[in-house]
């Protein structure tokens, strides 16, 4: 358990905020297998929930069986990373989280997320004005730094405690590595070591042995799991019983295909056509990763055109693994 200002996270596992990825759907899927700490919503830009930009509202919507849900927000501006702060503690969410790791470009050239890293100035004010604007716990996210050259997570995680943040976490990689290379974890330990508030890490965490690793090996309070969830929606699971002692089942074929099916459908119900098929290609492509002979599978979706087309392909694909029949190849090419 890990004690983030008033709101006490147990098993102190965290979901990571990832765009197109952490909507209502998949915050269900794994708050309802269990073991998940705290979920996150998609990260919001604080200048379109402050100016009411129906698609940045649209992502604010959940439901009390996500609870404790986190918010995260990002922007370039003090004043309005407050107003949307405000809206955050308006909404009922549990904790507002400060973006100041995302490396997209998108988010970069607008002087935001992991930007803020190159000016501490603007980094401590928005933590600032943010703390004053929510009672709510709050927490920021950061990196190692930009580049190799720029490695300031020391100086900005003494900041964000300075300024009023209850608890960081950090994702060890700087800005430009993106998610290439390997994740650096002694500088999760470091930090840690230099701050008096939880320190959440971040990075790598695969399954649910690097979950414990990471604990282990950087003392850190908390993990946060971004893409490892994606591929492995039991990782909260299986890491909760580790570290209570107790193991958990791999979940069976037939549990991923029923996982993948359901998720699919809420999907299509409740998405507009073109949403749904992009969500679907995305997800289809991770789950895979769960999947005996996934690769086929991924390679199969890319001549896929209709949301029934991926509910066919997933659920021949797992009847065909299970009756040890080949899965269907990918579709020829067509000629020019």
């Amino acid at each position: 358990m890990v004690q983030v200002g008033s709101l006490a996270v147990d098993p102190p596992l965290f979901l990571a905020p990832m765009a197109g990825v952490t909507d209502r759907h998949f915050r269900l899927i794994v708050r309802r297998i269990g073991g998940v700490g705290v979920v996150a919503m998609e990260f919001l830009q604080a200048k379109g929930l402050v100016g009411g930009d129906p698609e940045v509202l649209r992502r604010t919507h959940f439901v009390e069986e996500e609870r404790p849900i986190a918010v995260q927000i990002y922007g370039a501006d003090a004043g309005t990373m407050a107003e949307a702060a405000r809206w955050v503690g308006e909404m009922g969410a549990d904790l507002c989280d400060v973006n100041m790791g995302c490396p997209a470009n998108t988010v970069l050239r607008g002087c935001a997320g992991a930007a803020l890293m190159g000016d501490s100035r603007l980094a401590a004010a928005i933590v600032r004005e943010v703390r004053r604007a929510v009672a709510l716990p709050l927490t920021v996210k950061f990196r190692l730094g930009l580049d190799d050259r720029r490695r300031n997570y020391l100086e900005l995680g003494r900041i964000c405690e300075a300024e009023g943040a209850d608890a960081v976490a950090m994702h060890g990689r700087t800005a430009r590595q993106g998610f290439r290379g390997e994740a650096e974890w002694e500088p999760i330990a470091r930090l840690k070591a230099a701050l008096g508030v939880p320190v959440i890490g971040n990075g790598d965490v695969r399954d649910a042995g690097d979950a414990v690793a990471m604990l282990r090996a950087t003392g850190c309070d908390g993990v946060m799991i971004g893409r490892g969830a994606t591929r492995d929606p039991w990782i909260f699971r299986k890491t909760a019983a580790r570290l209570s002692g107790g193991r958990v089942p791999e979940p069976t074929l037939e549990d991923r295909r029923r996982l993948i099916l359901d998720h699919f459908r809420t999907v299509i119900e409740r998405e507009p056509p073109a949403l749904a098929l992009h969500k679907l290609r995305g997800f289809t492509k991770w789950y895979s990763h769960g999947l005996p002979e996934g690769q086929r599978l991924r390679r199969r979706i890319g001549a896929l055109a209709t949301a029934d087309d991926f509910l066919a392909a997933v659920d021949g694909h797992c009847a065909a693994v299970a009756a040890g029949e080949p899965p269907l190849p990918a579709p020829a090419a067509r000629a020019a």
